[in-house]
């Protein structure tokens, strides 16, 4: 184990770049995914804090009394055993917060830059995507989720519901071309490979 940065170069620093581009953005939407989880639990929250408070208390007391936030598991836990889910949704929120734990964890993990060839960083980037796509099917039902409680009265926009998946999936690697598609099979083989040592 050595510095994250030394003397030599990457070997491949433009594969590089476009991965931490796709580590950074699929990072934004994990951050935003697990913020509208804890929004939406302390709305709930509120709402039963406030139906159940004293007829006369403030505002303050009221906000007082809300639960403390929790990690997004808990968060999670929280939303489905207040909001109608099926087997399928709860399948696909805890998809989405596996998914999300490894963009946090290890969504740029390639090891050493100066030894990380390309199939091992096209590898990583198609186990990225397939994590991505599990957490925009998550994110999709928690911001549909948000959307009812912020506009009741109306309808999804089904066009932005049915297009979300491929959007956050060109955003997040529409810069590789064609690259990741040519090499989907190899990430599921290289995932327990380990990264090349410098020789």
């Amino acid at each position: 184990m050595t510095w994250s940065l030394g003397y030599l170069p990457p070997r491949e620093p433009d594969l590089l770049d476009a991965l931490f581009l796709s580590a950074g953005r699929s990072l934004h939407i994990a951050n935003a995914f697990e913020g509208k989880c804890r929004w939406l639990v302390r709305c709930i929250n509120l709402v039963e804090v406030h139906q159940n408070a004293d007829p006369v208390a403030t505002f303050e007391e009221i906000i007082a009394a809300l639960p403390a936030d929790k990690m997004l598991g808990h968060a999670l836990h929280q939303l489905t055993g207040r909001m109608s889910c099926t087997t399928e949704t709860m399948d696909v929120l805890r998809r989405a917060r596996e998914a999300r734990n490894f963009i946090a964890h290890e969504g740029a993990d390639v090891g050493d830059l100066s030894a990380a060839r390309a199939k091992h960083i096209l590898a990583h980037a198609g186990r990225l995507r397939s994590a991505v796509s599990d957490l925009a099917a998550g994110d999709n039902i928690v911001s549909q989720w948000g959307f009812h409680f912020e506009e009741p009265n109306w309808s999804l926009p089904r066009d932005l519901v049915d297009a979300y998946p491929a959007m956050i999936d060109n955003w997040v690697f529409g810069h590789f071309g064609s690259l990741l598609d040519e090499v989907a099979p190899l990430a599921a083989t290289e995932a327990a490979e380990p990264a090349q040592q410098p020789s």
